[in-house]
């Protein structure tokens, strides 16, 4: 049995934090390992019942509505729980991850550090800052090609939470990232 621990896999969009995440679980199938994947139920853009990246690579994945859905679907075989777009959870989930890690699982995190305003999302700094291992991963910019670190916005929504692809954001450097607020 794992000892329980936290990863948290974060970054800007288009860094592969899904592709990651994908790739520890399949290790962990390998090992034959007992494992549950959530992802937020508001998530659909790439089927209901699967995570996937934007490269296609994808995990089958139980939708939930709040945090404490987890607590229902694990079972004494659950060894990995894999959570993907964890920014889009309330701060419960902080609380949730710690149990879990208490009970000797092994919690796989990932999501965006930051939103469209370069400001921390949702309950990601807590899981960053109790996370065993942090790992952030970076895009490449689109405008010049350097490391990206930001999710630049292309629509004009002010909206906290709007689920988006290529053609909604691109990865952005520091140096190219234009924040919301100075174009309004």
């Amino acid at each position: 049995m794992y000892q329980g621990q936290l990863e948290v896999i974060c970054g800007c969009m288009f860094c592969g934090k899904t592709e990651e995440l994908i790739r520890r679980l399949r290790h962990a199938k390998i090992a034959r390992r007992g494992i549950l994947v959530v992802k937020p139920a508001l998530d659909i853009r790439y089927g209901e019942e699967r995570v996937a990246s934007h490269n296609n690579a994808e995990f089958p994945a139980i939708p939930i509505k709040t945090p404490e859905d987890i607590l229902s679907l694990v079972t004494p075989h659950t060894d990995v729980v894999g959570i993907d777009e964890a920014q889009f959870f309330d701060d419960s989930l902080v609380e949730i991850c710690r149990n879990l890690m208490r009970g000797e699982t092994r919690v796989i995190v990932a999501g965006l550090d930051l939103d469209f305003r370069a400001r921390p999302f949702g309950a990601m700094p807590q899981l960053l800052a109790l996370a065993d291992k942090v790992d952030k991963l970076t895009a490449i910019c689109t405008v010049c090609g350097a490391p990206a670190t930001r999710s630049q916005r292309l629509t004009t929504s002010p909206e906290l939470v709007q689920l988006g692809a290529v053609n909604e954001y691109a990865a952005r450097c520091h140096r190219h990232f234009e924040p919301p607020e100075e174009h309004q």
